[in-house]
């Protein structure tokens, strides 16, 4: 099974080293030197780590091969794949690989039908699922505790406790505003 682990950002130097937005919890284990890793578009990779290191709190990694800052820069945009085993689970109990989100029913505390998870959006600050909705229109909805109350992978499906406005169609919204508007 193969997992994106990171994103190829800007060149950095003139020796070849790129930024990356990381997205796996474990960059320590997926992003060591000496990891080879296929690429998104394909015929950028597979690419092989040859150094990496910290700076001002990006990360920077040196490909084997890429040795100066054209290279380099042509490599940006292109995701960078894991091979893992599909029996490896996270870690943690309330930890999740993309692959196990993607596609599950997203519905609220109550039984409502929101959408389906169409992909995960990893931010800095937290990560978004993309819902697709009936209608065929999207909703972000941040992966935190207090909104996702429940990740059941038996039954395919998250359970959302949405704050006001989340979710809500706009005219919903406007129209329960100018409701409490009368009443006040």
């Amino acid at each position: 099974m193969q997992l994106v682990v990171a994103r190829i950002g800007r060149a950095h130097g003139i020796k070849g080293e790129v930024t990356v937005e990381v997205r796996t919890d474990e960059p320590e284990l997926r992003l060591a030197p000496g990891a080879v890793l296929a690429t998104d578009p394909a015929q950028a990779g597979p690419l092989t780590i040859a150094t990496g290191r910290v700076h001002s709190g990006r990360l920077l990694l040196r490909f084997e091969g890429v040795h100066d800052r054209n290279a380099a820069e042509a490599l940006r945009n292109t995701l960078l794949i894991a091979e893992v085993d599909p029996e490896e689970l996270p870690e943690g109990e309330d930890e999740y690989y993309d692959h196990q989100l993607i596609d599950l029913d997203v519905v609220t505390e109550d039984g409502t039908e929101v959408g389906r998870i169409t992909e995960i959006s990893h931010l800095p600050s937290q990560d978004l699922f993309v819902v697709e909705r009936p209608d065929g229109s999207e909703v972000y909805v941040p992966f935190v505790e207090e909104i996702v109350t429940e990740i059941d992978l038996e039954e395919q499906r998250a359970v959302i406790a949405p704050p006001p406005g989340l979710i809500d169609d706009r005219a919903e919204v406007a129209s329960s505003r100018d409701s409490s508007e009368d009443e006040a």
